[in-house]
């Protein structure tokens, strides 16, 4: 019996795939960890905590709705795993686990869509209780329909900063303020790759408008410096430095973030060459412009290939299963090439914000010594620091040797661009040339119970 195709992550770029395989008369495997499709972006609520598209999705309302739509007509049409966690991978299997058991999911060919999360740069005291990632701030909107907090406040990097603080102004919190560390109203030499963007380009400028208009004052070119705590031990206020002037903004929660980093982990268990993109600042699997990897039968596509937007991440979906088609010896889908002009014309727009929203690496690589920055194994900076002067290694498993940075629940996820920004600092060395933290199974953490009924 031939193993089938299979998708991982139902998301824009898994449901589009999904869709085109369909069309041909494939019927793919849809492997999804959430429990109802439209991956973090049209993250839907629970059933019970139903709103409008338009106040859960705003700009994106129709697309969201048009998303779900496309999900549920495919339902009859393909095997969906809802609930499903990829935990291990290799070539023709992957390893998952349900609220039911673990098993192996065997595939012909593989389409992953694995999305991407929050990429943060620590601040001193970030582990407070009430401090969250600007994507869990969103999921607690959007899933449980809940706040972080009444009095909250911003801080980061990049587009998300700004529509995530102007959907919790919308949904009722009192936003402190936003807090950027960039000064993308300095970049205007990329203005005219930014306009590029058109719509999403117009969109970002409205979200700070909108902010502004209800008095909430957005600050740029601001660095971090601690997070605060009161009696209770949960956040209380956030101290920054803005120019010469040191500040102090109370709030009972924060949502911080810096961007978005790829979720690749799967691609590099089944072992997936990788390359440094030096605008996004961070290793990415390597794939040709249709999305295949550089192993046999396996596709990438979506914000998992490189963060690009839901508006690509759909493209890239369509793209990635047309591939599969192909070298599966069907005809390539009609609106390929399409497709892929307008992948082509989005390059222009990312590189303009990979240059407005930069990652904070000169901060990242010169925290103070005791900031934490591993949270699972509790190591500081000035512990990593010190790893890598007492080793003369610059290698980042090297270093996750001598010290087990990277080693706990997140596997890395969080710690690791910081981690690689500190190595290359203390060693004197360019940033590629730390690597990447390779991926191990389990991917995320796998209660043994769970496990065991897969072997009963």
């Amino acid at each position: 019996m031939t193993a089938p195709v299979v998708i991982i992550g139902a998301g824009p770029a898994g449901i589009a795939a999904a869709g085109v395989l369909v069309e041909a008369g494939v019927r793919p495997v849809l492997v999804d960890e959430a429990p109802r499709a439209g991956g973090q972006i049209f993250r839907q609520p629970e059933p019970d905590l139903l709103r409008p598209a338009k106040q859960l999705y705003g700009f994106d309302a129709a697309r969201a709705t048009a998303s779900f739509s496309a999900a549920a007509s495919l339902e009859s049409e393909i095997d969906y795993l809802p609930n499903t966690q990829v935990w291990g991978a290799a070539r023709g299997m992957l390893h998952v686990v349900n609220a039911d058991t673990a098993f192996v999911q065997p595939w012909s060919s593989l389409i992953i869509a694995s999305g991407a999360m929050d990429r943060i740069c620590p601040v001193k005291g970030w582990t407070a209780p009430g401090v969250y990632s600007l994507g869990g701030a969103q999921v607690a909107l959007k899933a449980n329909a809940s706040l972080i907090g009444r009095r909250v406040l911003f801080a980061g990097t990049g587009p998300l900063l700004y529509l995530v603080a102007y959907q919790y102004a919308l949904a009722g919190a009192r936003v402190v303020a936003v807090l950027e560390t960039g000064r993308p109203r300095r970049a205007w030499r990329h203005l005219p790759s930014l306009m590029s963007g058109k719509a999403t380009f117009v969109r970002g400028l409205y979200y700070m408008a909108a902010l502004r208009a209800r008095g909430i004052a957005i600050h740029q070119g601001v660095e971090l410096v601690e997070v605060m705590r009161g009696a209770d031990e949960k956040v209380a206020a956030l101290s920054f430095r803005h120019g010469r002037r040191d500040a102090i903004l109370s709030c009972n929660a924060l949502a911080i973030g810096h961007g978005l980093k790829a979720e690749s982990q799967i691609a590099d268990l089944i072992g997936a060459e990788f390359s440094f993109d030096a605008g996004q600042r961070q290793w990415l699997p390597r794939a040709d412009l249709d999305g295949r990897s550089t192993i046999p039968n396996v596709y990438l596509a979506g914000d998992g290939m490189s963060v690009r937007g839901s508006d690509v991440a759909e493209l890239t979906g369509r793209i990635a299963a047309s591939a599969l088609l192909v070298d599966a010896g069907y005809a390539a889908h009609p609106r390929l090439s399409r497709d892929r002009r307008l992948v082509e014309r989005s390059a222009r727009f990312r590189r303009g914000l990979d240059k407005a929203f930069v990652y904070p690496h000169a901060q990242a690589a010169s925290l103070p010594d005791e900031v934490t920055v591993c949270r699972c194994e509790e190591l500081t900076a000035g512990a990593i620091r010190q790893a890598v002067l007492a080793s003369g290694e610059t290698e980042i498993n090297r270093i996750k040797a001598f010290c087990r940075v990277g080693m706990g629940r997140c596997q890395g996820r969080i710690c690791g661009p910081v981690t690689a920004e500190l190595i290359a600092a203390t060693g004197g060395v360019p940033i590629e040339s730390v690597g990447r933290i390779r991926a191990q199974a389990p991917l995320k953490p796998v209660p043994l119970c769970e496990l065991a009924k897969g072997l009963s």
